[in-house]
């Protein structure tokens, strides 16, 4: 179980094929990806799948680290999400892959799959992808089995001038403020120590705003405004926030013999 207090909730949008999926991949195990991106097939580790519609959620017994739900359809997550309230599940952490593709199955349950959409389905789809967004972060404060993180991917959009998550609607403006953490994550290639040979690219998440991107972190600066390379890793993220972890030390061993 979490320790009380210790957790995360990690908004994370990029372009295509840049790792969204990667860094739910990085979230402590035992850990829930609901993929609706199809993407988590190529991940390493252990998988196990799970159909919550048919089955109870697959026990820890240390044959696996990440649980797998292929989310089709809302009905899915709704069902996902109701196990998670009860708090009868092993999991620590839990990825939604991504936000934006969710959103456009909701929409088309919402408008039996013609699309068309008028003020009442729009306030209809807010209203869904509000509740979601607040029962998933919600979780990491659940009275019996509080998350460690909770991490939501998106893909990215030009609007306004600006980069952001790519979600429709009104919850375009308020998703972000849902979440601790609200990063954009990029490949950026970094100066070479030698000048007629190209640099190292890597990864980095950009944690502060700026004129061009949308970000922000409400964790009192404990993290920097890029997080680089094998730091851009939710359990990382964590121990910034918190430092490590504490683990108990292991119990003292006793020579019988020496038992009077």
């Amino acid at each position: 179980m979490a320790t009380l207090g210790r957790s995360l909730s990690v908004l994370a949008y990029s372009e295509s094929k840049v790792g969204k999926t990667t860094l739910c991949n990085t979230a402590p195990a035992p850990r829930l990806i609901l993929d609706a991106e199809m993407a988590s097939r190529f991940l390493p580790g252990n998988q196990v799948r799970w159909n919550p519609h048919t089955e109870p959620p697959p026990v820890a017994d240390g044959t696996w680290e990440t649980c797998i739900v292929v989310v089709r359809d809302y009905a899915t997550i709704l069902r996902v999400v109701a196990w998670l309230e009860s708090g009868q599940h092993p999991f620590e952490s839990v990825c939604i892959d991504s936000i934006s593709e969710i959103q456009k199955r909701l929409r088309d349950q919402v408008t039996d799959f013609t699309g068309e959409m008028d003020q009442k389905r729009w306030g209809e789809l807010l209203m869904h992808m509000e509740a979601l967004v607040r029962k998933l972060r919600d979780l990491t404060e659940h009275p019996t089995k509080p998350l460690t993180a909770v991490v939501i991917t998106a893909m990215t959009e030009l609007r306004d001038g600006k980069w952001r998550p790519l979600v429709q609607g009104a919850l375009r403006d308020t998703l972000p403020y849902f979440v601790d953490i609200c990063g954009y994550v990029f490949v950026q290639q970094m100066p070479s120590e030698d000048p007629t040979q190209p640099g190292p690219e890597i990864r980095r998440m950009l944690t502060r705003p700026n004129a061009q991107f949308v970000a922000g972190e409400r964790v009192q600066g404990r993290i920097p405004q890029y997080v680089d390379g094998d730091a851009v890793n939710i359990s990382v993220l964590l121990d910034m926030v918190f430092g490590p972890e504490d683990v108990p030390a292991p119990a003292a061993v006793v020579d019988p013999a020496q038992v009077q």
